[in-house]
């Protein structure tokens, strides 16, 4: 029997997080309620989640700092982290997605887009089917070891990033526009918006360090990777 993805809640408001529980759990999926960031880390601790929903304003540490936390940590690093804020602003949204947030969901929110969201996480984060090592100029990519070097040197990068690195170099010259990306990247793209690929470029190529000059901006277009740079 197929075991339901375990999703972590970390919501201070129990009415919210009891119902965010009560849908998950009619689709097939295994809530896990952590009112704090001690909660939270304590249920982590026990067992993985396989995607959190982590809320910005908690008691204690913020949603912003857990999110750091977890990305800089390499067991929970992996795992599919979604803000959920009342902040709707556009700096808000991209700090959110700087901290290492997957995605983010305004409240209110409807428990249909909830769901497709995770989905599309959970998705996301569904192992990539093409094992072959791909090389362009100074980068190298290893699917299968999850590994990403530089001239030979090894660099650390997201999951997403190197899900968006991947398929970029196995298309090389080619530009892709931000749709392309969404359709190809993300799958399920339904909630994401266009702005999340500029901020997870700009992610990939602070990640790749002077490798991110492959990495280019088409003017009006999209991106492409390139062995030659301008």
């Amino acid at each position: 029997m197929k075991t339901q993805p375990r999703i972590l809640v970390v919501e201070d408001e129990p009415a919210i997080a009891e119902l965010i529980a009560v849908n998950l759990r009619h689709n097939g999926l295994a809530p896990v309620w952590a009112a704090d960031g001690e909660a939270a880390q304590r249920e982590i601790d026990a067992v993985l989640p396989d995607a959190i929903l982590l809320d910005w304003m908690l008691p204690g540490a913020s949603g912003l700092q857990l999110a750091k936390r977890w990305r800089s940590d390499a067991r929970t690093k992996g795992i599919p982290i979604l803000m959920l804020t009342s902040r709707g602003d556009e700096p808000d949204k991209v700090a959110g997605l700087d901290a290492g947030a997957d995605d983010y969901i305004t409240k209110p929110f409807s428990t249909q887009e909830l769901l497709a969201r995770i989905r599309a996480v959970l998705r996301r984060r569904a192992p990539e089917k093409i094992e072959e090592t791909v090389t362009v100029g100074g980068l190298t990519l290893d699917p299968a070891a999850h590994r990403v070097a530089w001239n030979g040197q090894p660099v650390k990068v997201g999951p997403t990033e190197f899900k968006l690195l991947h398929y970029l170099m196995r298309h090389p010259e080619r530009v892709h526009s931000r749709q392309q990306l969404l359709d190809r990247v993300w799958g399920d793209h339904v909630f994401i918006e266009e702005r999340t690929v500029d901020v997870h470029v700009k992610r990939l190529r602070e990640a790749l360090g002077p490798g991110g000059a492959l990495v280019e901006t088409v003017r009006g277009a999209g991106y492409r990777i390139t062995a030659q740079p301008a």
